[in-house]
């Protein structure tokens, strides 16, 4: 989302002010305030107080249903990473009484690759390649923290049995849409049974981010390292190899705007050096991403025969799904060893 779509006027900066003094945060004017662009449609605002900056997260002016409770999942899984070593933006307080519900994290020191490279990142070739890697790192740093802080916040129980019901369900509601002909994605059933058939029997639960991919991670500016791992409406406690298939599963998109990046099979041997989860099923879990990704894509396609959203774009989406089904076809036969 372009910065110059956000209302910095949807903040109310006098009301922010007397309850940041609840808080205890440190007073004085609220000066420096800028938008902050971001992937989502929610607000980001960037200001200063008492010497110290901050960046405040609230829902847009004309909420979505839902805006208000992913914002309150949100703080609550930031505030239950917020001592852990997990790269994570670091969460100041929360307000998640009322509605708007917001909260206000430190900025973080970093910068998204799918916006372009900085130097050293351009013209370091070891760096990009290292980037992946790091990627696999915070992670695997996330899989290794006790599920146990967040208790009640998913389902884990039946998680990965739900997965292919779920999503199917999810394709045939796009029949609603008027003029959508039904999905025309070749590999589609076989890659259902294939799921269903190759299901590991049983996994660890832990906190997933639910949507991580090279797009929601902010790296340092001097090197390789994860800064932050950002967006965390997907998060709820599941099967966390879910997220490594979901990063692989996008790997060739993400190759597009940073080259040189370490393998699939790099990234999963780095993660399986620094995890003691069973990663036997790792084919599994990045065909499910893709499964997974190619029918929320082809969502897009469905709304553009409704005129609901551009066919351009629709057309776009749907060519995206055709390949992440083509990419499931080739990893049920021959594995993730094998490059696309």
């Amino acid at each position: 989302m372009s910065s110059t779509h956000i209302d910095v006027s949807a903040v109310d900066l006098d009301e922010l002010g007397a309850w940041m003094d609840e808080q205890g945060l440190p007073g004085g004017p609220i000066t420096a305030v800028a938008p902050v662009s971001g992937g989502t449609q929610n607000v980001m605002v960037r200001f200063e107080r008492g010497g110290v900056p901050y960046i405040l997260r609230r829902p847009p002016q004309h909420a979505r249903a839902k805006s208000n409770e992913v914002l309150r999942r949100e703080a609550r899984v930031l505030a239950a990473l917020r001592d852990t070593p997990v790269a994570a933006p670091r969460l100041v307080a929360a307000q998640t009484v009322r509605e708007p519900v917001f909260y206000l994290m430190e900025p973080v020191d970093g910068f998204n690759p799918s916006t372009g490279l900085p130097e050293p990142h351009a013209s370091d070739a070891a760096i990009r390649h290292r980037m992946a890697l790091e990627a696999a790192s915070a992670l695997a740093e996330l899989g290794r923290v006790d599920p146990g802080l967040l208790p009640g916040f998913g389902r884990p129980e039946g998680f990965l049995e739900r997965q292919v019901p779920r999503w199917m369900r999810e394709l045939d509601s796009y029949g609603e849409l008027a003029g959508y002909p039904g999905p025309d994605i070749p590999g589609l059933e076989e890659t259902a049974r294939w799921l269903e058939s190759n299901r590991p029997a049983s996994f660890r639960p832990g906190i997933m981010h639910g949507d991580f991919h090279f797009a929601n991670l902010m790296f340092a500016p001097d090197g390789p390292r994860v800064a932050a791992i950002v967006d965390w409406e997907m998060c709820t406690i599941g099967d966390p190899l879910l997220d490594l298939g979901w990063l692989v599963a996008m790997w060739p998109m993400a190759d597009g705007y940073v080259p040189g990046l370490a393998s699939p099979r790099e990234i999963v041997d780095c993660y399986a050096a620094l995890s003691d989860r069973d990663l036997s099923a790792i084919d599994w879990y990045a065909v499910m991403a893709c499964f997974k990704l190619g029918i929320v894509l082809e969502g897009t396609h469905a709304r553009a025969f409704a005129g609901k959203a551009p066919k351009d774009i629709g057309d776009l989406l749907h060519a995206a799904t055709l390949d992440l089904f083509a990419r499931a076809g080739h990893i049920m036969r021959n594995s993730l060893e094998s490059p696309t």
